[in-house]
């Protein structure tokens, strides 16, 4: 699998996890924390796999710039300390992304600012998801400072590629890529389901 030699990885593990009610990051499939096993997903793809919003023992890790302002507030924290052209994003919260999702989506960034996949009904995921940089840092800036909360907000605002989940269908494990794990129902559910492959 190609190197992505443009791009650092980012995992979000800033959020408060009220609904699951322990650290979401530290939860464990087998032997590793959702962070172990997504860090284990990106370095397949990038040297650079920064953790943001929590401090982690195993991995590099930057504080948010604007505390408490949700996943606009952990994605630009990301783009802040990304020192290349492209980030990539993930959630803490979502295990089961695969190293073959971010090559293809990285192999559509052409001229586009972000790429971002839609889920099976049609709802962006844009903590599974690429960034350029330099437009969207600044418009992320601007857009939290202007008191906006949302994701979506900056997808608007710059150029985005939207990838219909009909495209990332024939990907190995398409259908668990954004299975959310949000609560401790989430949590059984999927330790049921394994094995677990990267």
């Amino acid at each position: 699998m190609e190197i992505l030699k443009s791009c650092e990885a980012f995992i979000l593990a800033g959020g408060a996890s009220s609904r699951m009610g322990t650290d979401k990051s530290q939860l464990r499939l087998e032997h590793q924390t959702f962070t172990e096993r997504i860090a284990a997903t990106l370095q397949m793809l990038t040297d650079s796999v920064t953790v943001v919003g929590r401090t982690s023992p195993k991995f590099p890790s930057v504080a948010d710039i604007y505390p408490q302002w949700g996943a606009l507030g952990g994605l630009h924290a990301a783009l802040a300390a990304c020192k290349r052209e492209c980030a990539i994003v993930v959630a803490c919260d979502l295990p089961f992304v695969t190293a073959e999702l971010f090559s293809y989506l990285a192999s559509l960034r052409m001229d586009h600012e972000a790429v971002v996949p839609l889920q099976s009904d049609e709802r962006p995921q844009p903590l599974a998801a690429l960034y350029r940089v330099d437009p969207c840092l600044q418009r992320a800036a601007e857009l939290i400072e202007a008191g906006r909360r949302r994701p979506l907000d900056l997808l608007e605002a710059v150029k985005t590629r939207w990838v219909q989940f009909a495209e990332l269908r024939n990907l190995e494990q398409s259908e668990r890529f954004f299975v959310n794990i949000n609560t401790p129902d989430d949590y059984y559910e999927a330790t049921l389901r394994g094995p677990y492959s990267h």
